[in-house]
């Protein structure tokens, strides 16, 4: 099981940082923290690796731009 946590109040990263490493037990395989400085916004993903091992990397970006940036249980949709 992963585990995702997230802030809109962290412009550094650092309580999603320390989220993150809380979650260490729910996905010990990856992990990923995505923070916008500007917006106060911070995303933070752990991840367990059991199916799409290649492609399970979090937060996930869309993409054409990459703008737009999600952490989700259950990873990314297969192509």
């Amino acid at each position: 099981m992963c585990g995702i946590c997230g802030s809109t109040r962290d412009p550094e990263g650092s309580a999603v940082a320390s989220m993150n490493a809380r979650l260490v037990h729910r996905g010990p395989d990856d992990e990923g923290i995505y923070q916008d400085p500007e917006a106060g916004v911070a995303l933070g993903a752990r991840r367990l690796s059991v199916i799409d091992v290649a492609r399970g990397h979090q937060p996930v970006g869309n993409e054409d731009s990459g703008r737009n940036l999600l952490v989700l249980q259950g990873g990314p949709p297969r192509r």
